[in-house]
């Protein structure tokens, strides 16, 4: 069998790799990274990444069939099959700002290949990369030719975290792009040898380069359009006084909708919806469709509308101002069962309470303290690159920030909690013992619909629910601040 090689051990590289080392014992599986943290991370009984069931696959796996290491170039050149897993953050400056995939990362991992290669190799790109990558990653391997042939393909994962270990174990489809000639088809055979070896042959799809690129694309702009949606309505129901619960419900027994992807929330986040949509709306841009590129655009635009929606239904409930008060948040993280806050709604949520003077005071069993003041004070778009070169604000620029290991300690004289993650936990809190030590009026905000208004109501709290009929405080106070 085939040796392969992962160039990248983040939320992509590291379960992936891990999965195909238990399902193909025989398969010498490597992960390799620059980061010494990252790799000293993973050969350690504290993964750098939270994903539930992954601490069992590596550690069946490790120091058998699976390694970590940061030998990048040794690895890489024994290696028959070179996944590419780094990241492809949007750019923040130069043509494309704001929109364009940056492909720094992928241009240096490709001229690493072709210097450090003397053999042939099959190169996948594993990152979401804009259409037509491959072909820019084939002319930089052509161009250091040292008479090592090689072929590209196109397997983007389709992932969702939280349950990332078991999708990998039964995925809906694997994809597999690659080009059209004999050499490239054999290069799909090798890839599609490996996923069938645990994957059923019929869901194991095969297309052309550009088609499994832009599917990837695709898949993340439909689902995130599907919340962006719900979400649209929500704010319809509010208005209304219909129950977004029950509209959803309604739309999801329709067999060509289904019920998937249509719970309302303070919005989406993640490290791939938004920008995986700007990377389309700007490659929509270049290729001279601007309403396809505006159509995609309002996708983000209503998800900003979301989560600026809900801090001004706080802070307009609260008699117009928080300034002084003490709102308690649950849930950092951008969903529950992970750690991950790349593009987490609560950054944007956290920094309007604080645009308003708030004292901030948050919780959640996943996310450390560091990472959540690294967050708050990151520009945007700076996640996505390496940490060291993650620029954040100075010392002296700290907010009223307190981040507690205890979520009564986080309510304990506030005037507000805001529930921002669907943390299974929060549905069974003891929310009459909260109220007991916060201030009165008590307000709960749940941006995820997890808990019921009714018994919050009767214990005494003021209660918004995204979507849901209005609490008749909430009727007498102006939705806008």
């Amino acid at each position: 069998m085939v040796k392969i090689c992962c160039i990248g051990a983040g939320y992509v590289g590291g379960p992936t790799m891990a999965v195909i080392a238990l399902k193909c014992p025989d398969v010498e599986v490597v992960v390799v990274d620059i980061s010494e943290a990252r790799i000293a991370g993973w050969n350690s009984d504290r993964l750098p990444i939270y994903e539930p069931g992954l601490d069992d696959v590596v550690k069946r796996c490790r120091g058998r069939n699976l390694f970590f290491s940061t030998d990048v170039e040794r690895y890489v050149g024994e290696a028959d099959v070179v996944f590419v897993s780094v990241n492809t953050p949007t750019k923040t400056r130069g043509l494309g700002a704001g929109k364009a995939a940056d492909l720094t990362y992928w241009e240096s991992a490709a001229r690493m290949i072709a210097d450090v290669s003397r053999s042939d190799k099959i190169v996948v790109e594993k990152s979401t990369v804009p259409v037509k990558t491959a072909e820019a990653i084939e002319k930089i391997l052509a161009h250091n030719d040292r008479g090592v042939r090689y072929q590209i393909l196109s397997n983007p994962e389709f992932l969702a975290e939280g349950t990332a270990v078991r999708d990998l174990f039964a995925p809906d489809r694997v994809l597999i792009g690659g080009r059209e000639t004999p050499e490239g088809q054999a290069a799909v055979k090798v890839l599609k040898g490996v996923c069938a070896r645990w994957v059923p042959e019929d869901r194991i799809i095969t297309t052309n380069l550009w088609s499994a690129e832009l599917s990837k694309l695709a898949a993340n702009a439909f689902l995130a359009q599907r919340i962006s949606s719900v979400n649209a309505i929500s704010a319809l129901c509010e208005a209304t006084g219909a129950d977004v619960a029950e509209v959803a419900c309604s739309i999801g027994k329709d067999s060509r909708i289904g019920p998937r992807f249509l719970s309302a929330s303070v919005g989406f986040g993640g490290s791939c919806f938004q920008k995986d949509i700007l990377n389309l709306v700007y490659i929509c841009e270049c290729y001279g469709l601007p309403e396809v590129a505006e159509y995609w655009r309002q996708v983000i635009g209503i998800n900003d509308y979301q989560k600026s929606r809900f801090v001004n239904r706080v802070v307009s409930s609260m008699f117009n101002t928080v300034a002084g008060k003490k709102v308690a948040v649950l849930g950092f993280a951008f969903k529950k069962d992970t750690g991950d806050t790349r593009e987490t709604p609560a950054i944007d949520v956290c920094r309007g309470l604080l645009g308003d003077k708030a004292v901030v005071s948050i919780y959640d069993p996943q996310v450390t303290e560091e990472q959540v003041r690294r967050d708050l004070a990151m520009r945007k778009f700076d996640w996505d690159h390496p940490r060291h070169l993650q620029p954040v604000g100075e010392p002296g620029d700290q907010q009223p920030v307190a981040v507690t290991t205890d979520a009564y300690e986080a309510a304990r004289d506030a005037h507000a909690v805001c529930i921002l993650t669907e943390w299974e936990d929060f549905r069974s809190l003891d929310y009459r013992r909260m109220y007991d030590v916060m201030q009165k009026p008590a307000f709960v905000f749940d941006g995820r619909n997890i808990v019921d208004p009714e018994k919050l109501r009767d214990i005494g709290f003021i209660v918004y629910a995204i979507g849901k009929p209005l609490d008749q405080w909430l009727k007498d106070m102006p939705a806008v601040a």
